[in-house]
Protein backbone atom coordinates (compact mmCIF):
# COMPACT_ATOMS: atom_id res chain seq x y z
CA UNK A 1 0.00 0.00 0.00
CA UNK A 2 2.82 2.25 0.81
CA UNK A 3 6.28 3.59 1.57
CA UNK A 4 7.73 4.97 4.50
CA UNK A 5 11.38 6.66 4.98
CA UNK A 6 12.23 6.23 9.11
CA UNK A 7 14.84 8.82 9.85
CA UNK A 8 16.82 7.45 12.67
CA UNK A 9 18.72 4.23 13.93
CA UNK A 10 18.02 4.12 17.83
CA UNK A 11 16.04 2.23 19.90
CA UNK A 12 12.77 3.77 19.02
CA UNK A 13 13.71 3.69 15.50
CA UNK A 14 14.60 -0.11 15.76
CA UNK A 15 11.05 -1.08 17.66
CA UNK A 16 9.61 1.35 14.31
CA UNK A 17 11.14 -0.85 11.97
CA UNK A 18 10.18 -4.05 13.73
CA UNK A 19 6.56 -2.98 13.67
CA UNK A 20 6.13 -2.11 9.93
CA UNK A 21 7.57 -5.04 8.97
CA UNK A 22 5.14 -6.96 11.15
CA UNK A 23 2.21 -4.72 9.30
CA UNK A 24 3.45 -6.02 5.22
CA UNK A 25 -0.29 -4.47 4.12
CA UNK A 26 0.80 -1.39 5.04
CA UNK A 27 4.11 -0.62 5.26
CA UNK A 28 4.84 -2.51 1.65
CA UNK A 29 8.81 -0.53 1.33
CA UNK A 30 10.90 1.14 4.21
CA UNK A 31 13.95 3.00 3.94
CA UNK A 32 16.08 3.25 7.17
CA UNK A 33 18.31 6.20 7.00
CA UNK A 34 20.80 7.78 9.39
CA UNK A 35 24.00 9.67 9.39
CA UNK A 36 25.55 5.78 10.95
CA UNK A 37 24.38 3.93 7.97
CA UNK A 38 26.08 0.71 9.70
CA UNK A 39 22.66 1.24 12.59
CA UNK A 40 20.43 1.04 9.36
CA UNK A 41 22.43 -2.22 8.02
CA UNK A 42 22.66 -3.78 11.22
CA UNK A 43 18.66 -3.73 11.51
CA UNK A 44 18.06 -4.47 8.42
CA UNK A 45 20.12 -7.85 8.22
CA UNK A 46 17.89 -8.58 11.35
CA UNK A 47 14.89 -8.13 9.42
CA UNK A 48 15.61 -8.85 5.76
CA UNK A 49 13.47 -11.66 3.97
CA UNK A 50 10.60 -10.81 5.47
CA UNK A 51 7.86 -9.29 2.77
CA UNK A 52 8.13 -5.43 3.73
CA UNK A 53 11.17 -4.58 1.04
CA UNK A 54 13.87 -2.51 3.61
CA UNK A 55 16.59 -0.28 2.24
CA UNK A 56 19.33 1.67 4.25
CA UNK A 57 20.96 5.02 3.39
CA UNK A 58 23.05 7.51 4.89
CA UNK A 59 21.53 11.08 5.73
CA UNK A 60 22.72 13.93 8.12
CA UNK A 61 19.07 15.21 9.15
CA UNK A 62 20.65 18.52 10.25
CA UNK A 63 21.11 19.37 6.57
CA UNK A 64 17.70 19.54 4.81
CA UNK A 65 19.03 19.39 1.47
CA UNK A 66 20.49 15.85 2.11
CA UNK A 67 16.86 14.75 3.36
CA UNK A 68 15.06 16.31 0.28
CA UNK A 69 17.81 14.24 -2.29
CA UNK A 70 16.72 11.00 -0.04
CA UNK A 71 12.79 11.51 0.18
CA UNK A 72 13.40 12.42 -4.24
CA UNK A 73 15.48 9.17 -4.64
CA UNK A 74 13.20 6.34 -2.24
CA UNK A 75 9.47 8.91 -3.07
CA UNK A 76 7.77 7.88 0.35
CA UNK A 77 4.38 8.64 1.02
CA UNK A 78 5.49 9.89 4.64
CA UNK A 79 8.88 10.44 6.81
CA UNK A 80 8.46 8.68 10.33
CA UNK A 81 11.34 11.38 12.01
CA UNK A 82 13.23 9.49 15.33
CA UNK A 83 15.64 11.16 15.05
CA UNK A 84 16.55 13.80 17.84
CA UNK A 85 14.19 16.64 17.70
CA UNK A 86 16.77 19.13 16.98
CA UNK A 87 16.18 17.89 13.60
CA UNK A 88 12.69 18.34 13.09
CA UNK A 89 12.55 21.75 11.62
CA UNK A 90 14.93 20.40 8.80
CA UNK A 91 13.15 17.81 7.99
CA UNK A 92 10.00 19.26 7.95
CA UNK A 93 11.22 21.71 5.66
CA UNK A 94 12.59 18.74 3.54
CA UNK A 95 8.78 17.09 3.54
CA UNK A 96 7.48 20.57 2.52
CA UNK A 97 9.90 20.76 -0.24
CA UNK A 98 8.76 17.24 -1.44
CA UNK A 99 5.08 17.78 -0.31
CA UNK A 100 5.61 14.39 1.52
CA UNK A 101 3.52 13.60 4.73
CA UNK A 102 5.76 13.91 7.85
CA UNK A 103 5.02 12.33 11.32
CA UNK A 104 7.42 12.62 14.46
CA UNK A 105 7.70 11.92 18.26
CA UNK A 106 8.92 14.60 20.06
CA UNK A 107 8.54 18.51 19.27
CA UNK A 108 11.33 20.93 18.62
CA UNK A 109 13.83 21.87 21.15
CA UNK A 110 17.00 24.26 19.93
CA UNK A 111 20.13 22.85 20.97
CA UNK A 112 21.57 25.47 22.59
CA UNK A 113 18.17 26.45 25.14
CA UNK A 114 16.86 23.46 26.87
CA UNK A 115 13.10 24.78 26.00
CA UNK A 116 10.77 22.33 23.79
CA UNK A 117 7.25 23.90 23.06
CA UNK A 118 5.30 24.00 19.71
CA UNK A 119 5.15 26.94 18.41
CA UNK A 120 8.18 26.50 16.06
CA UNK A 121 6.18 23.09 14.33
CA UNK A 122 2.76 24.98 14.61
CA UNK A 123 4.31 28.08 12.18
CA UNK A 124 4.54 25.35 9.24
CA UNK A 125 0.76 24.89 9.75
CA UNK A 126 -0.67 27.38 6.68
CA UNK A 127 2.52 25.96 4.30
CA UNK A 128 1.40 22.25 4.67
CA UNK A 129 -2.09 23.32 4.16
CA UNK A 130 -1.07 25.38 0.86
CA UNK A 131 1.46 21.92 0.31
CA UNK A 132 -1.73 19.54 0.65
CA UNK A 133 0.41 17.16 3.05
CA UNK A 134 -0.45 16.40 6.95
CA UNK A 135 2.23 16.83 9.87
CA UNK A 136 1.37 14.61 13.06
CA UNK A 137 3.17 16.00 15.92
CA UNK A 138 4.22 13.99 19.00
CA UNK A 139 3.05 10.56 18.16
CA UNK A 140 4.70 8.40 20.61
CA UNK A 141 3.11 7.38 23.31
CA UNK A 142 3.56 10.92 26.06
CA UNK A 143 3.35 12.91 23.49
CA UNK A 144 1.19 10.66 21.22
CA UNK A 145 -1.30 8.44 22.87
CA UNK A 146 -1.83 10.48 26.00
CA UNK A 147 -3.58 12.64 23.34
CA UNK A 148 -5.07 10.21 21.76
CA UNK A 149 -6.62 8.47 24.54
CA UNK A 150 -7.63 12.24 25.81
CA UNK A 151 -9.60 12.29 22.36
CA UNK A 152 -11.04 8.97 23.23
CA UNK A 153 -12.15 10.45 26.30
CA UNK A 154 -13.47 13.13 25.14
CA UNK A 155 -15.51 11.40 22.37
CA UNK A 156 -17.18 8.65 24.75
CA UNK A 157 -17.16 9.71 28.20
CA UNK A 158 -17.29 13.58 28.97
CA UNK A 159 -19.60 16.61 27.84
CA UNK A 160 -16.29 18.48 29.66
CA UNK A 161 -13.09 17.51 30.46
CA UNK A 162 -12.19 19.15 33.49
CA UNK A 163 -8.83 17.93 34.81
CA UNK A 164 -6.25 15.73 33.39
CA UNK A 165 -3.43 14.22 35.22
CA UNK A 166 -1.08 12.28 32.84
CA UNK A 167 1.11 9.71 34.66
CA UNK A 168 4.18 8.05 33.16
CA UNK A 169 5.49 5.22 35.56
CA UNK A 170 8.59 3.18 34.43
CA UNK A 171 9.04 0.56 37.41
CA UNK A 172 12.19 -1.49 35.07
CA UNK A 173 15.24 -2.32 36.71
CA UNK A 174 18.47 -1.93 34.09
CA UNK A 175 20.87 -3.05 37.14
CA UNK A 176 22.91 -0.03 36.28
CA UNK A 177 23.94 2.53 39.04
CA UNK A 178 22.75 5.16 36.52
CA UNK A 179 21.33 5.24 33.30
CA UNK A 180 18.81 6.78 31.22
CA UNK A 181 15.72 4.67 29.32
CA UNK A 182 16.25 7.09 26.57
CA UNK A 183 18.32 9.61 24.76
CA UNK A 184 20.33 10.78 27.80
CA UNK A 185 20.97 14.31 26.41
CA UNK A 186 17.51 14.61 25.33
CA UNK A 187 16.20 13.38 29.04
CA UNK A 188 18.20 14.68 31.44
CA UNK A 189 17.17 18.36 29.95
CA UNK A 190 13.89 17.53 30.29
CA UNK A 191 14.11 16.25 33.94
CA UNK A 192 16.76 19.17 34.96
CA UNK A 193 14.51 22.13 33.52
CA UNK A 194 11.86 23.77 35.60
CA UNK A 195 8.56 22.02 35.74
CA UNK A 196 5.07 23.67 34.91
CA UNK A 197 1.75 22.77 34.58
CA UNK A 198 -1.72 24.78 33.02
CA UNK A 199 -4.20 25.80 35.41
CA UNK A 200 -7.40 28.47 34.75
CA UNK A 201 -5.39 29.94 31.29
CA UNK A 202 -2.23 30.40 32.11
CA UNK A 203 0.89 28.27 32.64
CA UNK A 204 2.13 27.77 36.61
CA UNK A 205 6.03 27.50 36.77
CA UNK A 206 7.74 25.17 39.40
CA UNK A 207 11.09 24.47 40.23
CA UNK A 208 12.81 20.99 38.45
CA UNK A 209 11.34 18.30 40.50
CA UNK A 210 9.29 20.89 43.21
CA UNK A 211 6.34 19.16 43.18
CA UNK A 212 6.21 15.34 44.90
CA UNK A 213 3.63 12.67 45.70
CA UNK A 214 3.09 9.52 45.73
CA UNK A 215 0.68 7.24 43.53
CA UNK A 216 -0.32 3.86 43.93
CA UNK A 217 0.07 2.89 40.12
CA UNK A 218 -2.42 -0.68 38.90
CA UNK A 219 0.19 -3.63 38.60
CA UNK A 220 3.09 -1.87 39.26
CA UNK A 221 2.07 -0.40 43.22
CA UNK A 222 3.64 2.39 45.47
CA UNK A 223 5.47 5.32 43.67
CA UNK A 224 7.26 8.79 44.09
CA UNK A 225 5.74 10.71 41.17
CA UNK A 226 7.11 14.39 40.32
CA UNK A 227 5.93 17.15 37.98
CA UNK A 228 7.85 17.62 35.05
CA UNK A 229 6.77 20.24 32.27
CA UNK A 230 5.40 18.31 29.35
CA UNK A 231 4.84 19.04 25.65
CA UNK A 232 1.28 17.38 25.35
CA UNK A 233 0.34 19.99 28.26
CA UNK A 234 0.47 22.45 25.61
CA UNK A 235 -1.25 21.17 22.93
CA UNK A 236 -4.06 19.90 25.02
CA UNK A 237 -4.37 23.33 26.65
CA UNK A 238 -5.09 24.38 23.04
CA UNK A 239 -6.99 21.61 21.73
CA UNK A 240 -9.28 20.38 24.49
CA UNK A 241 -11.77 22.65 25.10
CA UNK A 242 -13.09 23.56 28.82
CA UNK A 243 -10.26 21.90 30.28
CA UNK A 244 -9.05 23.64 33.52
CA UNK A 245 -6.07 22.11 34.59
CA UNK A 246 -3.52 19.62 33.31
CA UNK A 247 -0.23 18.20 34.94
CA UNK A 248 2.27 15.90 34.21
CA UNK A 249 3.97 13.55 36.57
CA UNK A 250 6.63 11.18 35.80
CA UNK A 251 8.58 8.83 38.53
CA UNK A 252 11.95 8.76 39.67
CA UNK A 253 13.72 6.75 41.86
CA UNK A 254 15.76 8.02 44.87
CA UNK A 255 19.14 6.47 43.23
CA UNK A 256 18.30 7.93 39.74
CA UNK A 257 18.06 11.61 41.61
CA UNK A 258 20.74 11.39 44.00
CA UNK A 259 22.95 10.33 40.50
CA UNK A 260 21.66 13.07 38.78
CA UNK A 261 21.99 15.62 41.70
CA UNK A 262 25.66 14.84 41.74
CA UNK A 263 26.08 15.02 38.11
CA UNK A 264 24.54 18.72 38.78
CA UNK A 265 26.76 19.84 41.02
CA UNK A 266 29.56 19.17 39.26
CA UNK A 267 28.90 20.93 35.94
CA UNK A 268 28.12 17.55 33.85
CA UNK A 269 24.57 18.08 33.14
CA UNK A 270 25.33 21.61 31.70
CA UNK A 271 24.74 22.71 28.00
CA UNK A 272 27.38 25.32 27.90
CA UNK A 273 30.43 24.70 25.99
CA UNK A 274 34.00 24.28 28.01
CA UNK A 275 37.15 23.86 26.02
CA UNK A 276 39.04 20.90 26.56
CA UNK A 277 42.36 20.08 25.63
CA UNK A 278 41.76 22.73 22.53
CA UNK A 279 38.84 22.40 21.44
CA UNK A 280 34.97 23.24 22.78
CA UNK A 281 32.91 20.26 24.12
CA UNK A 282 29.74 20.55 25.74
CA UNK A 283 29.43 18.27 29.35
CA UNK A 284 25.93 16.90 28.93
CA UNK A 285 26.53 15.66 25.41
CA UNK A 286 30.32 14.26 26.78
CA UNK A 287 28.36 12.49 29.83
CA UNK A 288 25.93 11.15 27.48
CA UNK A 289 28.60 9.39 25.19
CA UNK A 290 29.99 7.92 28.57
CA UNK A 291 26.44 6.81 30.08
CA UNK A 292 24.87 3.13 28.74
CA UNK A 293 23.29 3.23 25.20
CA UNK A 294 18.99 3.03 25.94
CA UNK A 295 19.15 0.82 22.91
CA UNK A 296 21.22 -1.94 24.97
CA UNK A 297 18.91 -2.30 28.24
CA UNK A 298 16.89 -4.27 26.50
CA UNK A 299 18.59 -7.80 27.20
CA UNK A 300 19.14 -6.44 30.96
CA UNK A 301 15.44 -4.52 31.79
CA UNK A 302 12.91 -6.16 34.36
CA UNK A 303 9.68 -4.80 35.30
CA UNK A 304 6.86 -3.11 33.87
CA UNK A 305 5.64 0.49 33.02
CA UNK A 306 2.56 2.04 33.59
CA UNK A 307 1.33 5.32 31.48
CA UNK A 308 -1.91 6.72 31.45
CA UNK A 309 -4.49 9.46 31.86
CA UNK A 310 -7.20 10.34 34.94
CA UNK A 311 -9.67 12.35 33.80
CA UNK A 312 -12.46 14.23 35.59
CA UNK A 313 -15.10 16.33 34.33
CA UNK A 314 -18.98 16.02 33.58
CA UNK A 315 -21.08 13.49 32.08
CA UNK A 316 -24.97 14.58 31.33
CA UNK A 317 -24.71 16.88 34.41
CA UNK A 318 -22.87 14.71 36.71
CA UNK A 319 -19.49 14.75 37.40
CA UNK A 320 -17.35 12.01 35.78
CA UNK A 321 -13.94 9.91 36.89
CA UNK A 322 -12.19 7.68 34.26
CA UNK A 323 -8.77 6.44 34.18
CA UNK A 324 -7.39 5.38 30.49
CA UNK A 325 -3.75 3.80 30.49
CA UNK A 326 -1.58 0.84 29.52
CA UNK A 327 0.97 -1.55 31.64
CA UNK A 328 3.84 -2.79 29.39
CA UNK A 329 6.41 -5.64 30.63
CA UNK A 330 10.57 -4.94 29.49
CA UNK A 331 11.05 -8.27 29.07
CA UNK A 332 8.02 -9.12 26.81
CA UNK A 333 8.99 -6.13 24.47
CA UNK A 334 12.48 -7.65 24.60
CA UNK A 335 11.63 -11.01 23.33
CA UNK A 336 9.14 -9.85 20.62
CA UNK A 337 11.63 -6.85 19.20
CA UNK A 338 14.76 -6.88 21.10
CA UNK A 339 14.30 -3.66 22.79
CA UNK A 340 13.11 -2.24 26.07
CA UNK A 341 9.58 -1.08 27.18
CA UNK A 342 10.53 2.76 27.25
CA UNK A 343 11.38 2.14 23.22
CA UNK A 344 8.51 0.06 22.37
CA UNK A 345 6.19 2.51 24.06
CA UNK A 346 7.09 5.16 21.98
CA UNK A 347 8.03 3.15 18.79
CA UNK A 348 4.49 1.16 18.03
CA UNK A 349 2.23 4.43 18.42
CA UNK A 350 4.84 6.17 15.42
CA UNK A 351 4.04 3.20 13.49
CA UNK A 352 0.18 3.78 14.13
CA UNK A 353 0.12 7.02 13.38
CA UNK A 354 2.15 6.51 9.73
CA UNK A 355 -0.81 3.36 8.94
CA UNK A 356 -3.22 6.09 10.06
CA UNK A 357 -1.67 8.54 8.00
CA UNK A 358 -0.66 5.80 4.77
CA UNK A 359 -4.67 4.71 5.09
CA UNK A 360 -6.12 8.07 5.21
CA UNK A 361 -7.75 7.54 8.79
CA UNK A 362 -5.56 10.43 9.85
CA UNK A 363 -4.99 12.65 6.61
CA UNK A 364 -5.84 16.41 6.23
CA UNK A 365 -4.29 19.11 4.75
CA UNK A 366 -1.83 20.89 7.78
CA UNK A 367 0.27 20.66 11.00
CA UNK A 368 -1.81 18.97 13.81
CA UNK A 369 -1.26 17.11 17.29
CA UNK A 370 -2.42 13.38 17.55
CA UNK A 371 -5.89 14.45 19.79
CA UNK A 372 -7.24 16.84 16.42
CA UNK A 373 -8.17 13.31 14.66
CA UNK A 374 -10.92 10.34 14.96
CA UNK A 375 -9.12 8.53 18.07
CA UNK A 376 -10.95 4.90 17.66
CA UNK A 377 -9.19 4.02 14.96
CA UNK A 378 -5.35 4.42 16.31
CA UNK A 379 -7.33 3.08 19.72
CA UNK A 380 -8.22 -0.21 18.04
CA UNK A 381 -4.83 -0.45 16.68
CA UNK A 382 -3.07 -0.07 19.99
CA UNK A 383 -4.77 -3.18 21.49
CA UNK A 384 -3.38 -5.06 17.64
CA UNK A 385 -0.27 -3.93 17.62
CA UNK A 386 1.01 -4.79 21.72
CA UNK A 387 -0.10 -1.49 23.47
CA UNK A 388 -3.75 -3.01 24.77
CA UNK A 389 -5.46 -0.15 27.17
CA UNK A 390 -7.19 -0.83 30.09
CA UNK A 391 -9.66 1.57 31.71
CA UNK A 392 -10.97 2.52 35.43
CA UNK A 393 -14.04 4.43 36.18
CA UNK A 394 -12.88 4.73 40.16
CA UNK A 395 -9.44 5.49 40.48
CA UNK A 396 -7.17 7.01 43.02
CA UNK A 397 -6.61 10.80 42.14
CA UNK A 398 -3.96 12.14 42.76
CA UNK A 399 -3.93 15.48 45.11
Amino acid sequence: MGKALIIGAGGVASVVVHKCVQNPEVFEEICIASRTKSKCDALKQKLDGRKTKIQTAQVDANKTEEVIALIDEFKPDIVINVALPYQDLTIMDACLATKTHYLDTANYEPPDIPKFEYKWQWAYKERYEQAGITAVLGCGFDPGVTGVFTAYAQKHHFDEIHYIDILDANAGDHGYPFATNFNPEINIREVTAKGSYWENGKWIETEPLEIKRTYNFPEIGEKDIYLLHHEEIESLAKNIKGVKRIRFWMTFSQQYLTHLRVLQNVGMTSIVPIEFEGKLIQPLQFLKAVLPDPATLGPRTKGKTNIGCIFQGVKDGKPKTYYLYNVCDHQECYREVGSQAISYTTGVPAMIGAMMVITGKWRKPGVFNVEEFDPDPFMDALNKYGLPWKESFSPELVD
